[in-house]
């Protein structure tokens, strides 16, 4: 497991904004009183969609909201890799598989195109809207090559798909999300090739079956 810690520049101070702060005291009142530690993981993540990351004043600000040791609130943010320890895009953070499924699929060619279009790996763009990194697998492997896009996941990607991706959230555009060659959820490419056979699974052949007048229930033995 790599090495996680929180940015070197930090902004002075962190603030819930009312909608947060809202749904944050919902997720507590889920809790006992003395156990209301345990909304730390959904607080982190209201955080993070208010600011696009979690900042160490915010971890601060979660610990005494949650009467707990600000380390102990640091330990879950630096263990959960969902959790973003620094600045990311502010248009859109692309996250590409590189998991073996993916990789062999063209997961390669995806992140040179983050590379060309974006900056080294886990680099913010220069403008501020872009923030790309590789990560391990995020299961939606019969689609490969993919990557998770802010909170939607784009799939069967090509670079040229991906490239456009990348330029139309530049644009301040919202691509549609899912797969990019017309698949549906996970099924083979080209469609079914199983159960194509309606009356196979639409209770039609059921309704076929006669019920002798007479028949009885089968009796299991005692």
């Amino acid at each position: 497991m790599s090495v996680r810690r929180l940015a070197k520049e930090q902004p002075a101070s962190f603030a819930f904004s009312k909608a947060t702060m809202k749904e944050a005291e919902w997720w507590i009142a889920k809790y006992p009183a003395e156990r209301k530690q345990s909304a730390v993981i959904p607080i982190l993540w209201l955080v993070q969609k208010q600011e696009g990351w979690v900042s160490e004043p915010a971890i601060r600000a979660i610990a005494e909201l949650l009467g707990m040791p600000t380390i102990r609130v640091l330990e879950v943010a630096t263990f959960y890799t969902m959790f973003q320890l620094s600045p990311v895009g502010s248009k859109a953070l692309v996250q590409v598989c590189g998991t073996t499924p993916c990789m062999l699929r063209g997961a390669g060619d995806l992140i040179q195109v983050c590379k060309d279009k974006i900056g080294p790996k886990q680099a913010l763009s220069a403008d501020g809207k872009l923030f790309w990194e590789e990560v391990e697998c995020l299961g939606a492997c019969c689609n490969a090559p993919m990557a998770a896009i802010n909170d939607y996941y784009f799939e069967d990607l090509t670079a040229e798909t991906l490239s456009q991706i990348i330029d139309d959230f530049a644009a301040g555009k919202s691509p549609k999300p899912g797969s990019y060659i017309g698949r549906v959820a996970s099924e083979p490419e080209g469609g079914p090739m199983t159960l194509t056979d309606p009356s196979l699974y639409d209770g039609s052949a059921a309704k076929k079956i006669k019920v002798l007048p007479n028949s009885q229930p089968r009796k299991e033995p005692a």
